[in-house]
């Protein structure tokens, strides 16, 4: 992983920002914020350069994320069309979403929402077919230009989006459903195309695994960051899900305890484990 800015929790319960190769090394000053950052358009792989002090050992990484909106794009792979097909009881929607000219977008999380590295992520108690969908994902400034990279795990229930295409806010938003880290590495430090890899875990044995090349994306990020922004201001930055092309079958489901890794070239690695959520 190139030089990149992670957020972390110090022992008086303050949020820093930290720099690193691979894991945080150095603190930065407590007058780094992201919303500032991003809201002004500066350079982040300057920043990430910058000299700081030593960071306590005892430091923990948590989401790079301040108060920024998470948003997501669907059907941006060949793969979950074909997913969301096998899943509806009505399988044109997705068909069409995915050959027309503007993207599936959804507000997938807020920032005081997202999980990151090493904390749980939830799957419905009322949800009876679970999935993980690792996402590049795109860390947008004020004038949407994509300055920062980090990776994604958009956590969804097919059973409650299979069964009406109208409860997708409900499949796809809720607690512990976004997770995002550990890093965002600056976009001048990383060349896509990103190959991703997925493997989940059970009782210490994989028990799915899974590889794609954001190559096979349908649109390009300079196209869902552009209809994004067409009625949307961010002043403070925005990041944006684009899309998964790793979708397991239908014999496939999360279950709590399970652990899941999402591993992107030059990004690092979003491992957490999996926990119930809700009630019936």
């Amino acid at each position: 992983m190139s030089r990149a800015l992670f957020r972390v929790r110090l022992d008086d319960g303050s949020l820093r920002w930290a720099s690193g190769d691979g894991s945080p090394e150095r603190l930065l000053g407590p007058d780094v914020s992201l919303e500032r950052l991003l809201g002004e358009g500066a350079d982040l792989a300057a920043v990430a350069a910058s000299s700081g002090e030593p960071l306590p050992p005892s430091a923990g990484v948590v989401a790079p994320i301040e108060g920024q909106e998470v948003w997501a794009a669907g059907v941006t792979y060949l793969r979950s069309r074909e997913a969301r097909g096998e899943e509806a009881k009505d399988r044109s929607p997705y068909d069409l979403v995915y050959e027309a000219e503007r993207p599936e977008l959804f507000l997938k999380s807020f920032g005081r929402r997202v999980v990151g590295p090493g904390e749980p992520i939830g799957i419905r108690a009322d949800s009876t077919w679970d999935v993980p969908e690792p996402e590049l994902v795109l860390v947008l400034d004020a004038e949407l230009r994509v300055v920062a990279y980090t990776i994604g795990n958009d956590v969804s229930s097919r059973s409650l989006e299979g069964e009406n295409p109208l409860y997708i806010a409900q499949a796809k938003i809720y607690e512990r459903s976004c997770a995002i880290g550990p890093a965002l590495v600056p976009a001048s430090a990383v060349t896509p195309p990103f190959e991703i890899r997925l493997a989940v875990e059970r009782a210490g044995r994989a028990v799915f695994e899974g590889e794609t090349s954001t190559s096979a994306m349908k649109r390009s990020f300079e196209e869902l960051a552009a209809h994004l922004g067409r009625a949307l201001a961010f002043p403070d930055g925005i990041f944006l899900f684009t899309g998964t092309g790793i979708v397991p079958d239908a014999s496939f489901t999360l279950e709590p305890d399970d652990v899941v890794r999402i591993e992107v070239e030059g990004l690092g690695v979003l491992e957490n484990p999996v926990v119930r959520v809700g009630g019936l």
